[in-house]
């Protein structure tokens, strides 16, 4: 029996590499011991006429953040008691790998081994503009619960005053949603204010909060634009307790209401 290879040739020429079926991947040698595989996951490559190039975005590199066990991350103090113990017990974090985090970036940049702390329209800019190129972990992605930037307000208050309440929440979450949906006339006023705010960090800071739906993500995108749900405030009480911060008495029911948002859906 005998067989038949057909060897097709494939014409000179510039071929795209797709993207979907493609990847990049490298390894780096410690010490000469241990080795550490990775993998990019936005690479844009082409074949042309024999010769492979291409780039890949260096913020894409395939890590999580079980991966920075044992690396230096850098706090603040603010920290310590609110995400860090939430990374420890997810992730087995340990006491060792603390830094304070003095909010100037030089520190990180000067060791490649380093984490930090930061916030999504802050820090990775100034990295970007020092042509630092960086990775940024969204905690809710991993499932962070406690909500962020949330209105607060005494409970005598809200009950004198539910109307003045109810048009607050309204108007405050009608006022982001206006803003992300075209920023440029607020972007005007917070220029003349602050005129050291640059066009370039704004335009920067908006894009981010567009990407990561710091609005309509998560249940924000079924029930709503500042909806809140019992099944998250537990989850966050649940992880108070654990970590010691209050104590298992404490009433979390109390602690917060979506009688003032759950009938409004917004949406983008």
């Amino acid at each position: 029996m005998s067989t038949t290879t057909t060897i097709q040739r494939v014409p000179v020429g510039t071929y795209t590499v797709d993207p979907v079926h493609s990847s990049f991947g490298f390894a780096v040698k410690h010490n000469g011991i241990s080795l550490f595989r990775g993998q990019f996951e936005q690479v844009d490559a082409r074949l042309e006429d024999g010769a492979l190039t291409g780039t890949v975005q260096v913020e894409s590199v395939k890590t999580a953040i079980a991966d920075l066990k044992g690396h230096p991350i850098l706090l603040g103090d603010a920290s310590v008691g609110a995400f860090w113990v939430w990374l420890k017990a997810k992730y087995g974090y340990t006491e060792e790998q603390t830094r304070p985090y003095t909010f100037n970036l030089q520190p990180f940049f000067a060791d490649k081994n380093t984490v930090q702390q930061g916030y999504p329209t802050s820090e990775p800019f100034v990295a970007q503009q020092a042509g630092f190129p960086v990775k940024f972990f969204l905690f809710a992605e991993d499932g962070y619960p406690p909500y962020g930037t949330t209105m607060v307000s005494t409970k005598a208050f809200v009950d004198r005053n539910p109307d003045v309440v109810a048009r607050f929440v309204r108007a405050s979450l009608e006022g982001w949603r206006s803003y992300l949906q075209n920023p440029a006339p607020a972007n005007a006023l917070i220029q003349a204010d602050n005129p050291k705010m640059s066009t370039e960090q704004i335009t920067f800071g908006v894009e981010q909060l567009r990407k990561i739906k710091v609005l309509d993500g998560g249940d924000g995108a079924k029930l709503g634009i500042g909806i809140m749900t019992e099944a998250r405030w537990k989850a966050t009480y649940d992880l108070a307790v654990a970590g010691g911060l209050i104590k298992p008495t404490v009433d979390w029911r109390a602690g917060f209401t979506d009688r003032f948002v759950k009938d409004l859906k917004l949406t983008m």
